[in-house]
């Protein structure tokens, strides 16, 4: 499949984009609103001539926090137009930066000619930033007409990504060939993208900016004090993140089996998607465990079993809150989330097995010995239960994590040492 082809069926997909936004409205409203914007029509007022930096949802846009700040730091003057496709990314963004009027925000339009054409015209950017591997062919096209550098920042790309772009060799091929800069996580990634088509000299391997992660020292304050409030100062805590539907149930059941040995534990149960939350919170009501929610502002109390992290923006904060934390996305064939934030935050992390979007993360941080992964009820039980049993293994995680955080640091400067030589 060539470039035209692919434009071709991308307009004839149309009636089956839009049918899917109406659908997916229906349980999160906010995919009804601002569809001007993915057709590049009704932009928002936006300062041109910066940088344009694109993450497509809330992962992206919190990896890519640390380098949008970098950015705005070194050039002060530029204005930052930071995109994303889905309402969650656009809250966090806004979330992010909503102090700061330079940094600027709206849905990166469909990738049709006209629209790129539209929307790159309104911004003309000096540079685009691409964050990990949401590569749109008439994008970076349009992009390399008007001569503005692409880069790929944090890149990666398993084994099965790879298969299915070289499926689309002539598609894939002249647009990698485009970019002026893969800034990748590991050697094996790096490879990959240079076989796919990548010029050789615009490929390297940077490590993640993920591992750059730091924690405001006020943020875990604020945590010691709210479970003080809560007088759970000594209660067990764990956290299940980031859950998907079919993960819900199952980390539900262990904390009932973990309530039998730990009658005073306490589970902060936090879904990766809003539209979510409601069937979650009736789902802990329906198996009889007594659930808070965070967005209520109601007391967590000795009788609580269950906090549902219902609000946006406070992953981080309700990691903080937690002494186990366990990473969703991985019970279930999703391939995964951010394990180093709770690393990050000093806590033993656990997850599923299906960590394919993070192997070289995960490898890490298991063979440091900072993360086990469970698979089922029975073993979810059994390792949070042991952890809280034995306090010294916990803490010989949490060291681990942190020692492979501290370890892979460097890969936000070694970034952004390659996005100033295009800007120069």
């Amino acid at each position: 499949m060539n470039r035209t082809l692919y434009t071709l069926l991308f307009h004839l997909a149309l009636p089956l984009i839009a049918l899917r936004l109406f659908l997916r409205g229906r349980k999160a409203p906010a995919y009804r609103q601002r569809i001007g914007e993915r057709l590049a029509i009704g932009l928002p007022a936006l300062q041109p001539g910066g940088i344009w930096v694109h993450a497509v949802s809330v992962g992206e846009s919190i990896a890519a926090a640390p380098m949008i700040r970098a950015l705005r730091t070194t050039y002060p003057q530029l204005p930052i137009t930071v995109t994303c496709m889905t309402p969650t990314g656009s809250e966090r963004i806004q979330a992010l930066f909503a102090s700061d009027a330079l940094i600027q925000h709206c849905y990166l339009p469909y990738d049709l000619p006209w629209a790129a054409s539209r929307f790159l015209a309104r911004l003309q950017p000096r540079l685009a930033v691409i964050m990990e591997t949401e590569l749109w062919p008439n994008h970076i096209h349009q992009c390399a007409v008007r001569r503005i550098p692409v880069a790929l920042a944090n890149g990666r790309l398993s084994e099965r990504s790879a298969r299915g772009y070289g499926r689309f060799a002539k598609l894939t091929a002249p647009m990698l060939a485009q970019m002026s800069l893969l800034a990748v996580q590991t050697e094996a990634e790096a490879e990959r993208f240079r076989s796919l088509g990548a010029r050789p000299e615009c490929v390297t391997v940077t490590g993640s900016i993920k591992f750059d992660l730091t924690i405001d020292p006020a943020l875990l304050q604020r945590a010691a004090t709210l479970r003080t409030e809560w007088q759970a100062v000594d209660r067990p805590v764990w956290i299940a993140a980031s859950t998907h539907a079919g993960e819900d149930e199952i980390i539900l059941a262990a904390h009932q089996q973990l309530l039998a040995r730990h009658p005073d534990a306490l589970l902060i149960l936090v879904p990766r998607h809003p539209e979510r939350f409601n069937k979650v919170f009736e789902l802990c009501g329906s198996v009889g465990l007594n659930t808070v929610r965070r967005s209520s502002a109601a007391p967590v109390n000795d009788t609580t079993q269950v906090l549902l992290g219902d609000t946006m923006g406070e992953l981080l904060f309700l990691y903080a809150l937690a002494d186990i934390a366990f990473v969703g996305g991985s019970l279930v064939a999703n391939g995964g989330h951010n394990l180093l934030e709770p690393a990050a935050l000093g806590k033993p992390v656990l997850s599923g097995p299906h960590l394919f979007n993070f192997l070289d993360i995960a490898s890490q941080l298991r063979e440091a010995g900072a993360l086990r992964e469970t698979a089922t009820v029975e073993q979810t039980v059994r390792v949070v239960d042991e952890l809280w049993r034995q306090p010294q293994q916990a803490e010989k995680m949490r060291a681990a994590g942190l020692a492979v955080m501290q370890r892979n640091q460097g890969a936000l400067a070694r970034l952004l040492a390659g996005l100033a030589r295009l800007l120069n």
